[in-house]
């Protein structure tokens, strides 16, 4: 089996040294014989505190039909709530209380929505790094593929080549033998 630096040169066409830590573990992984795949979610899942998990939940639900609905029937029952109550209204028109309701619930979701999508982000990237691991791994382990079946086509060749000077060898003894009978 070849080295990480033979690999490196010979599939990937570059000195070890500029290998990337991902390129470098597909390659020990080739020179191993293991999988390189696995599930990363399970990793990244395990690494989340619970302010990560609450973020994203709030962001699962502020970000979803059901909040929109929700929060449009909770507008319409405030404003017709006050309007119908009129001089009694704890927040009569222009609803002043909600607009401050309103400005802090965006002030605290718009914060928490965007932590949320920045982990997402890095998820994201952890994701696409270990898909071309895997894709690195799958083409290496396709052009291992195609180097022996190369390699066997070339040996294959050499003895039919072996075998064809064998028998024409043998036809011309046969040849010469029977032009030796026929001169005598």
């Amino acid at each position: 089996m070849k080295s990480i630096p033979e690999l490196a040169l010979h599939w990937l066409k570059r000195h070890p040294d500029a290998l990337t830590r991902g390129e470098r573990n597909v390659l020990q992984s080739t020179v191993e014989r293991r999988p390189v795949a696995r599930d990363i979610n399970e990793a990244y899942e395990r690494r989340l505190s619970f302010g990560d998990r609450l973020a994203d939940g709030m962001a699962r639900v502020g970000g979803s039909w059901g909040f929109i609905i929700s929060f449009c029937v909770f507008l319409c029952v405030w404003a017709l709530g006050n309007i119908w109550l009129a001089r009694e209204a704890f927040d009569p028109y222009p609803f002043i209380f909600l607009n401050l309701v309103l400005s802090m619930l965006a002030a605290i979701q718009a914060p928490i929505i965007m932590m949320s999508q920045n982990r997402q982000a890095k998820h994201d990237r952890i994701d696409a790094t270990h898909d071309y691991e895997v894709n690195l791994k799958a083409e290496i382990e396709i052009m291992a593929l195609h180097d022996k079946l190369d390699q066997l086509r070339n040996e294959q060749i050499v003895a039919v080549i072996e075998r064809i000077e064998k028998l024409a060898k043998d036809i011309q003894g046969l040849e010469r033998g029977r032009n030796t009978r026929a001169a005598n």
